[in-house]
């Protein structure tokens, strides 16, 4: 089963394409995605990668934690699954 990580303190002039190559050194990278503001399409300075290898999205995490890109150092980890609430929404907590 794919593994999607978490991939914070992005610079906001990371993009995709650099996200893919950054974490393709790790393994096989299946999609690497920069969230952006829905109205004004700047980065939030987050994104996800997901990893088709287990193993390798382990090693990505261990490898790229705290590794600098743009000058600012990573925050990597597993993602979390949106948790749904009672009325169907997403949770944020």
């Amino acid at each position: 089963m794919p593994k999607k990580l978490y991939i914070g303190n992005l610079s906001y002039e990371v993009t995709d394409e650099e996200l893919n190559q950054v974490f393709s050194q790790c393994g096989q990278v299946s999609s690497a995605h920069v969230v952006k503001d829905r109205d004004s399409g700047k980065s939030k300075g987050f994104g996800f990668v997901e990893m088709p290898n287990d193993d390798e999205a382990t090693h990505a995490v261990d490898r790229m934690a705290g590794k600098e890109l743009k000058g600012r150092p990573l925050i990597v980890d597993i993602a979390k699954e949106p948790q749904v609430g009672v009325r169907g929404r997403r949770s944020r907590g």
